[in-house]
């Protein structure tokens, strides 16, 4: 007998784009070493396993490994396992329907608000469990630049610098001047140790405030190559982390500041990122991070 899995795309409404996830349904007996195995089997950004809940005010336990490592918290399996755990309980729906799912994650409880729609991609929205918070210093822009195959003269814009937030996992943030800029950014590997570490979150994000859509306020990059992960299409955890970026370098005003963050775009994979930041008295209040997916197949894993 095999163990259901699905294959969903997230940050996006059409298949064959975003984010792909896998999200394994039974997962009784599986261990640690047999649940990395399979993460790099799939071989995609992020595999989901969900396990019954311990506590019954929740709708699962999940745990979430890249190919190599395991993550406390991320973004676009939150978004996709909620949106099939949704699926899994209404099924095909008239219109739409609305659902509450709460996903017990390592950094803690997750809550999501899910739209089911008829015909159309599902949307979700979580509550991020934890403020961003500054996760230690960066090195010298030389050493970033030549680590991303960039000049020292591409880093940065306006009062923006490389700096680093964490919500559970750490991102090294990296301001470049424009799309061009980025698009030419890379993994050096020989030299990505010298430019951000040796640690196991020695990841960079690297973002500017040029974009493809009036609509969208940045565009963004993520490289995590010692985790497996050569390029991410859409990162959500990065997503939450970057608005104690953005809060911290362009002080936003109190009230509700709604950001859309586009990725992969590059890839081949377009993927937008809803980013909405509560802002009360000078300080960060609430982060939530939302997203469409669509569920692009199902199978068993025989293991």
């Amino acid at each position: 007998m095999g163990r259901r899995y699905a294959i969903l795309d997230v940050f996006t409404n059409t298949p064959l784009a975003g984010n792909p996830l896998a999200v394994v349904l039974d997962t009784e007996g599986l261990d640690d070493a047999q649940m990395q195995a399979i993460a790099g089997e799939f071989n995609l950004s992020e595999t989901v396993f969900v396990f019954a809940p311990e506590n019954p005010g929740h709708s699962a336990t999940v745990r979430i490994f890249t190919p190599k490592i395991e993550l406390p918290f991320a973004g676009h399996p939150t978004v996709g396992t909620a949106i099939l755990l949704a699926t899994e309980r209404f099924g095909d729906v008239q219109d739409e329907q609305d659902a509450v799912v709460v996903l017990k994650q390592k950094i803690g409880a997750v809550r999501c608000a899910v739209i089911l729609r008829q015909h159309a991609a599902a949307f979700a929205e979580f509550d991020v469990p934890k403020l961003p918070e500054p996760a230690g210093p960066t090195h010298n822009n030389e050493l970033i630049a030549e680590a991303l195959g960039l000049e020292p003269t591409d880093i940065g814009f306006e009062n923006h610098d490389p700096c680093r937030f964490k919500v559970g996992t750490p991102f090294n943030f990296v301001p470049v001047r424009d799309l061009n800029a980025l698009s030419r950014a890379k993994p050096v590997l020989p030299r990505w140790q010298a430019g951000f570490g040796n640690g196991g979150h020695n990841d960079a994000y690297v973002y500017c405030r040029e974009t493809r859509s009036h609509d969208s306020a940045f565009h963004a990059r993520m490289f995590a190559p010692d985790m497996g992960i050569p390029e991410d299409p859409a990162t959500g955890s990065a997503a939450a982390a970057f608005a104690g970026v953005v809060h911290f370098f362009d002080g936003m005003t109190a009230g509700t500041h709604h950001i859309r963050i586009e990725q992969g775009f590059v890839m081949g994979r377009p993927s937008l990122i809803d980013l909405e930041v509560d802002v009360e008295n000078g300080d960060m209040h609430a982060v939530r991070i939302g997203g469409q997916a669509k569920i692009l197949a199902r199978g068993e894993l025989y293991v």
